[in-house]
């Protein structure tokens, strides 16, 4: 009898311990500080669950997409892998032009997918400022429609983002000189004002490939690829920047606090390195982007901000998963990915290739448990609940 109620009071015990992390845990829009971009721009890259695997296979849990794909949503359902869906900017006319198509949309491909698949974040529209005068019209007024849409469905935890281009800026060097260029600033300022309110980041487009290539006499290829070299000196600030990723983004901090919101926190939603490219673009090789990747890496496990904001811990997405052999443009645009179509790597920056099937684990083996551990928050917790039970019992 005494054993019966002993068992009573673990089971109990546990299952608040359990349950109570349950209710606390929250979903985030980025989780540590490395993600990836899922483009799906070819016809020969695998099927969404074999990405599924393979991300899985590579512990990359942050996840954006540039559309709602629904055969990419089913598949990321219970994988705990955290995804930021796009809207791309076709739609944004008609999203801030209608709120209850806005709802319909946020009900049709958000809310019939959450929770089972983590989406932490909805992209609205893709570097459309400075890039489109028309859609530059319409855009708050599509973030504000589906953020509304939202909040009426209880999807707050949910962040609304948009990406931005360099483009967006003037007078990018020295870092702290930086601006928003003037026939950006009308559109520009009242979006900023918006997400500050409603708590999201400014996100940015930053590619060092690219600025290297506008100006090569005048860059350094180390200080692009995170290379040994003298760095430049901000002659305002006295900061010192040893790699062009780090002077993109105080460039960026520095327009923001020109526009009065010095607080908001900067998010890298694509950087990357091109591995082949047109002989027009010399730089873009295999080896530059194995060291450009390789190096991010590096410099995002650090988990430090930038010479301008260095308690802000540095966030980014590489670009991308695949390479992929429709986007139109340079040959650089089709040569982006870290993994060839076929699952195999373009070069070794420390990622598996994509095995050929999964292995069925038992949903209670070791080697499952270490495989879900950093996917499911309270997993572990569930695991270590029940080896102890067991133990207790013997």
């Amino acid at each position: 009898m005494y054993k019966i109620t002993r068992f009573c009071r673990l089971v109990s015990l546990l299952f608040l311990l359990f349950t109570s992390h349950l209710a606390t845990a929250t979903v985030t829009a980025f989780t540590g500080t490395y993600g990836i971009n899922y483009g799906r721009i070819a016809d020969n890259i695998p099927s969404p669950e074999k990405v599924v695997q393979l991300l899985r296979a590579a512990k990359i849990r942050n996840v954006r997409i540039f559309d709602f794909d629904h055969s990419v949503l089913q598949a990321f359902s219970g994988t705990g892998l955290e995804l930021v869906v796009g809207l791309p900017n076709g739609y944004l006319q008609d999203m801030s032009a209608n709120a209850d198509h806005a709802l319909s949309w946020v009900k049709e491909n958000i809310q019939q997918f959450y929770p089972q698949t983590r989406i932490v974040g909805i992209a609205i529209g893709n570097e459309v400022l400075g890039n489109d005068q028309q859609l530059s019209g319409v855009l708050l007024g599509a973030v504000k429609n589906i953020y509304n849409a939202t909040k009426s469905l209880n999807l707050d935890k949910i962040q609304i983002t948009t990406s931005h281009s360099f483009g967006v800026f003037d007078n990018s060097y020295p870092p702290s000189n930086c601006t928003f260029r003037d026939n950006v600033k009308q559109y520009m300022l009242p979006l900023l004002k918006f997400f500050w309110q409603i708590g999201s980041p400014f996100c940015l487009n930053a590619y060092p490939f690219l600025t290297y290539m506008s100006d090569p006499k005048h860059i350094d290829i180390n200080y692009a690829l995170f290379l040994k070299n003298p760095g430049i000196v901000d002659s305002q600030t006295k900061l010192h920047y040893d790699n062009l990723l780090d002077a993109q983004i105080d460039a960026a901090y520095a327009a923001l606090e020109d526009a009065g919101f010095k607080k908001m926190e900067i998010v890298v939603t694509e950087t990357g390195w091109a591995s082949h490219g047109d002989p027009s673009e010399e730089v873009a090789t295999l080896e530059n982007a194995r060291t450009y990747n390789f190096n991010l890496r590096k410099r995002l496990a650090l988990k430090k901000g930038t010479p301008m904001r260095p308690k802000v811990m540095l966030r980014a997405y590489v670009f991308a998963i695949f390479n992929e052999d429709d986007k139109p443009g340079p040959t650089s645009e089709r040569n982006f990915g870290l993994w060839k179509p076929d699952g195999s790597i373009s070069y070794d920056v420390g990622f598996p290739a994509l095995k050929s099937s999964a292995v069925a684990n038992s949903p209670f083996s070791l080697k499952d448990i270490r495989a879900q551990g950093w996917l499911t928050p309270y997993s572990t917790l569930f695991t270590m609940c029940m080896m102890i039970l067991f133990l207790l019992l013997r």
